[in-house]
């Protein structure tokens, strides 16, 4: 990382970034309020070889170990904040992120679409490509299902998350989708990382079940290094030997993240529990932590859900859930959006 001095002039940091890709290496540049920094990655003899701090405007350079570097601290030091059709993720708020785990149909999209949006949900959730451990299960109904929640979002004015599983069908969920979701099946798929890191969209990188948050972090660096800067990480809980809840929600990864990394940190009760039951303890807990939102799950008749019905909360729940929400976070000084 090369630090630049208070108010460097734009003109030294373009021969800083000029010297970097002359020895065969690239540059990622970080503006901040008083500094800017440089993130430079290739071959680590090279570039600490140079002599950084005698190029005017430097004032020094810090070798990182890491394996992720463009999204940790030490590259930035504030926090990146996300802005999708006027919603902020990452601003010091908390963002309600809700809907149905799978677009079935369009009656039963709209009803919950229409039922999280009124009780303050701001981004809409709902898969039309679901990633099923049988092949038998309901996979989703492909960009038919993308055609529904682009209809919803003109109906409710809200912005949509729809997660993407094949590199090959990048650009066409970004044509629908707000916010591209790479699930914890396919955190280290690094293909469709490298794909997704070349799209504009917002992006949900969910941890892996079995996946340490030093190799979450790596994964994320994939996407940024292709210039996809707006990554959100998406905790869902990870495998343990505890089989009482689905997964285990590690809340210590939310602090852990903040120090780590400036990247928005979600929260995702419904799959971590994998019961209606653990849902909203383990929202509340989110907010304690700090999280930037919680994604969760949210259908008018769960009984007859395709997709994990089990983990869904009914409307009027979900309604219920967000007003002990806003007066925790009102504890806390934080604002719910």
């Amino acid at each position: 990382m090369i630090v630049m001095e208070p108010n460097t002039q734009n003109a030294d940091i373009e021969a800083v970034v000029a010297r970097i890709a002359s020895i065969g290496c690239e540059s990622h540049v970080s503006h901040g309020q008083e500094r800017s920094v440089i993130g430079a990655t290739g071959d680590q003899g090279e570039l600490q070889q140079l002599p950084w701090e005698a190029m005017v405007g430097v004032e020094r350079a810090v070798p990182v170990l890491k394996s992720f570097k463009l999204v940790s601290r030490d590259f930035q030091t504030e926090d990146t904040v996300i802005e999708v059709r006027g919603v902020k993720i990452g601003a010091g708020s908390f963002t309600a992120m809700a809907g149905p785990c799978a677009v079935e149909n369009r009656d039963q999209l709209f009803r919950s679409a229409e039922a999280v949006v009124k009780s303050g949900a701001k981004v809409l959730r709902g898969d039309a490509f679901k990633p099923r451990t049988s092949p038998y299960s309901f996979q989703g109904l492909g960009e038919a299902g993308l055609q529904l929640m682009a209809e919803a979002r003109e109906e409710f004015n809200v912005p949509f998350i729809a997660e993407v599983l094949d590199p090959r069908d990048v650009e066409m969920v970004a044509s629908y989708a707000d916010i591209l979701r790479i699930g914890t099946r396919n955190m280290s798929n690094y293909t469709l990382l490298t794909e997704v890191g070349r799209q504009l969209r917002p992006v949900q990188l969910k941890r892996g079940f079995t996946s340490s948050i030093e190799e979450w972090l790596s994964a994320a660096e994939f996407m940024y290094k292709e210039g996809n800067h707006q990554i959100m990480l998406v905790e869902r809980g990870i495998r343990t030997f505890e089989i009482a809840s689905r997964n285990t929600l590690d809340i210590t990864a939310v602090p852990i993240l903040k120090k780590l990394s400036h990247l928005p940190v979600i929260v995702d009760p419904s799959h971590s529990g994998g019961y209606q039951y653990l849902v909203a303890p383990l929202a509340r807990v989110a907010v304690a932590a700090g999280a930037d939102g919680f994604l969760i799950d949210v259908h008018h008749s769960p009984e007859t859900a395709q997709v994990d019905g089990g983990q869904a909360l009914l409307p009027s729940e979900f309604e219920d859930l967000m007003v002990v929400i806003r007066k925790l976070a009102d504890a806390m000084g934080v604002t719910v959006t």
